[in-house]
């Protein structure tokens, strides 16, 4: 684990780009980006016009280390180059951006009032790709459509057995079960996702290291112990459908939390724009992010 690395995520003030859309979200990506489905004809394609737009977001002049603290790739984009470097390097060195890797295949079927991940099959070649590639750490993400206490259980279980190699292979895992923003009963699943977890962590080495990714909770502060256990090294927020606005408004309440944002990120971004749009757009994503993950105001 990099010393710098580390120090950079543990204290410096700023947030996570989420830039890890992966096969079955991509389509969507790119068509929000102004780019359709007609512009490519299988997934090489649509995966060299995805790097296109990563690429463009990760050399724009606002995308450094004063602000944006790390970045999550998908694999594609681990294994391709920017500006001649590997990707993870090229952010590093270049941006003073940690690099992350996606490592889940995406949802099981719904079952419990949950989507836990499917089998993660690949997991040893991916965290050797990781290791070669020097991202700092790993991402994996499962959903909580309703407060259902197995499958809730079943969701937090999963996702710690997966840590646990994670960290075996020296990596720092970000553990994100999400609470989906439209479940009927978000306040409860939420309660029982903080109790599971509070459990799962109590039960680490006191030399553990991991990350939590989470929903911004309807209840602020609802996870400031775990913030505050040394085993958890930073408690991230994920959009999760809210607009940049909502998001930024929903998370400047919430006093130990720092934004993991994706769509909200590069929301109002076009393939069309010039450079000059595209980077004041960007400058203005990122400022307004950073200022509801850095400067915090109490709850109505």
């Amino acid at each position: 684990m990099d010393s710098t690395q580390l120090s950079v995520i543990r204290s410096a003030p700023g947030f996570f780009a989420a830039l890890d859309q992966s096969g079955g979200s991509t389509p969507k990506a790119l068509a929000e980006y102004g780019v359709e489905a007609d512009r490519y004809t299988n997934d090489d394609e649509m995966f060299d016009l995805v790097h296109a737009m990563r690429t463009r977001i990760v050399t724009s002049p606002g995308f450094d280390g004063t602000r944006v603290l790390a970045a999550i790739l998908f694999e594609q984009t681990m294994n391709r180059t920017v500006e001649g470097l590997p990707t993870g390097r090229y952010l590093w060195e270049n941006r003073h951006v940690v690099p992350f890797l996606k490592v889940d295949k995406g949802l099981a079927e719904a079952a419990d009032g949950v989507r836990l991940m499917k089998p993660i099959d690949t997991l040893d070649d991916l965290l050797a790709q990781a290791n070669e590639h020097r991202m700092f750490g790993t991402k994996m993400r499962s959903v909580i459509d309703d407060a259902q206490a197995d499958g809730v259980e079943a969701i937090v279980e999963q996702q710690f057995e997966f840590a646990a190699r994670i960290s075996a292979a020296g990596l720092v895992p970000i553990i994100e079960p999400e609470v989906s923003i439209t479940s009927p009963r978000k306040a409860e699943a939420e309660e029982l996702l903080r109790a599971s977890v509070e459990r799962h962590v109590a039960a680490l080495p006191a030399d553990s290291t991991i990350m939590l990714k989470l929903t911004i909770p309807t209840v602020p502060g609802l996870y400031a112990d775990l913030a505050a256990d040394p085993r958890i090294l930073r408690v991230l927020a994920l959009s999760g459908g809210y607009s940049r606005t909502e998001a930024c408004e929903r998370l400047t309440v919430e006093p130990v939390m720092i934004a993991s944002f994706s769509r909200a990120l590069l929301e109002g971004l076009s393939e069309k724009q010039s450079d000059g749009e595209f980077h004041a757009m960007l400058g203005e994503s990122i400022a307004e992010i950073y200022a509801a993950s850095v400067e915090k105001r109490p709850a109505a």
